[in-house]
């Protein structure tokens, strides 16, 4: 006696599994977009009268002690001299880049006059920070 089956066997695609998937991958990009901009908080920051764009590869150092004693690489300049020996000091530079090293305990109104100095200079200011261990 021949048997006969009566369906016929046909491929199929399991989805089942595609929901838990696509929820996996909804949570991870969900987690990594919020990991990309972690500084968010908006601050009121000190007015300066002009912003600075130009990058230098040979940067000069500029040091503000505790006693607000001011450096340029290692050379001791008071304040009022401090505009044109910065300006000497950037002379014939391309883009000039100043590296403002300046003690921890200044207000933040002493880092706004020297970054504030550069803009007028239109020479680029970077803050040098301590790494925190």
């Amino acid at each position: 006696m021949k048997l006969k089956r009566q369906r016929r066997f046909e491929a199929e695609v399991s989805t089942s599994s595609l929901n838990d998937i696509m929820f996996f991958l909804l949570l991870f990009f969900l987690i990594i977009s919020t990991l990309g901009n972690p500084n968010v908080i908006k601050l009121l920051l000190p007015k300066s009268s002009k912003s600075t764009h130009d990058v230098s590869k040979q940067p000069i150092s500029l040091t503000i002690t505790k006693d607000k004693v001011y450096y340029i690489n290692s050379t001791p300049i008071p304040f009022p001299q401090l505009e044109e020996r910065l300006l000497a000091a950037v002379q014939g530079m391309e883009e000039p880049t100043v590296v403002l090293r300046a003690e921890s305990s200044l207000t933040v109104q002493d880092l706004v006059d020297a970054m504030s100095l550069g803009a007028k200079l239109k020479i680029r200011m970077v803050l040098a920070t301590e790494l925190n261990k």
